[in-house]
């Protein structure tokens, strides 16, 4: 991999100089390049008028690979998250697509919960116990994933994007020399190029953003909870199971002494019925009333971000691409404009009804159902309705 210069194109005009941030250009009767203080960083080719200047990049070849997709499963006080079986669910269809195993590997302390990971759609189940691996130890949970991996050679590995998911997945890439895409919200298989296609937001949630990895094993992904909904388990499936007692990992840096929640919305990314507010609503005072008819329907409440900026709800209520992602079978959306950002957190709702008087709001055309009129209202006559049962 070098820098490229055609001094027989180039016409010594001195722009690729002026654009080199480390002074590694200088020109004299021709130009010359000082290859030590050369970062290869393509300013200079982007400035050249003439296209005299090229970067000459490594070509790899993509690693074999033939381990079929694996799906990390994180584990917490002896049971698998949520959002491993969600991406067992869509580890099932991907698999499906390429004619290859899914293999849940397991890391962590317990290995009861086999049967559970088959019926959600898991061909292999691969446990690698040991005390060292913790609910936050991302150091132990990456060595003992990084040597399965080379050995096994998996085409796709996905994580969950929790706290260790999101901490332990770019050590496990880095260690392999492979790709990595953040807080994936769509993932499919180009099946020609066997490439598992992944989809984020980008440049602060303004657009979505495909990527593909061509050129290095394994594809490696982590999706927010909430994103795809949980398999329904499947009693008939069979499958192996395998464990392995990893050894020399090293002692987690961090002990985790307790936890407790600071807020009564940790259970909106669970939740069947959601209400969402937005800007809409008005006011707090407002907003009283949707927790109103949330006690009324057995349902959560969300907000939108403009609600947390104006402290009218606490964080953890922010349902959107910086709050949770939701897979609620009922999402009612109050009042909410329907930003790209929100919509990608809400991408796993089964059915939404959005209430907005803005008919051309981006919520209206994501949405199931449709009422045009004043969210208040709405809210208002629904409590009515139900306060009168």
């Amino acid at each position: 991999m070098g820098l490229i210069i055609d001094k027989n194109t180039c016409v010594l005009c001195g722009g690729c100089v002026a654009s080199c941030p480390n002074g590694a250009l200088e020109i004299t009767d021709e130009i010359i390049l000082d290859e030590e203080k050369c970062i290869l960083c393509g300013a200079c080719a982007d400035s050249c008028p003439v296209g005299a200047i090229s970067i000459e990049k490594e070509k790899k070849e993509a690693q074999e690979a033939g381990g079929g997709i694996w799906i990390a499963v994180q584990q917490s006080e002896g049971k698998p998250l949520p959002v491993a079986l969600e991406l067992l669910g869509k580890g099932r269809e991907l698999a499906d697509t390429l004619g290859c195993r899914l293999t849940a590997i397991c890391p962590g302390k317990s290995s009861s919960f086999a049967r559970e990971l088959i019926e959600a759609g898991a061909d292999a189940v691969l446990f690698l116990l040991s005390d060292r691996i913790g609910d936050t130890d991302d150091n132990a949970y990456a060595h003992a994933l990084v040597p399965l991996i080379r050995e096994r050679r998996p085409e796709i590995v996905l994580f969950g994007a929790t706290i260790l998911g999101r901490s332990a997945a770019p050590a496990i890439a880095a260690k392999l020399g492979t790709g990595l895409t953040a807080d994936c919200t769509a993932l499919s298989i180009e099946p020609d190029s066997r490439l598992l296609a992944q989809t984020r937001p980008a440049l602060g949630g303004n657009l979505m953003a495909t990527i593909v990895c061509p050129d290095s094993r394994p594809q490696m992904a982590t999706v927010r909870p909430g994103i795809f909904p949980c398999p329904e388990p499947d009693p008939a499936r069979t499958g192996t199971v395998e464990t392995i007692l990893p050894e020399g990992l090293p002692k987690g840096l961090i002990t985790i002494l307790s936890q407790e929640n600071k807020s009564d919305a940790s259970g909106i990314a669970d939740a069947d019925i959601l209400l969402v507010a937005g800007r809409g609503i008005g006011s707090s005072k407002n907003l009283k009333k949707v927790f109103r008819l949330a006690e009324l329907m057995k349902a959560e409440v969300g907000v939108s971000r403009p609600l947390i900026d104006m402290g009218w709800a606490e964080y953890p209520h922010q349902v959107g691409q910086t709050g949770a992602t939701v897979a609620p079978k009922l999402l009612i959306s109050l009042g909410v404009s329907g930003a790209i950002q929100h919509l990608a957190g809400i991408g796993g709702a089964q059915t939404v009804v959005a209430v907005n008087t803005d008919a051309d709001a981006p919520i209206m055309r994501h949405a199931d159902y449709v009422v045009k009129m004043d969210c208040v209202e709405f809210v208002e006559q629904l409590t009515e309705l139900l306060q009168a049962k």
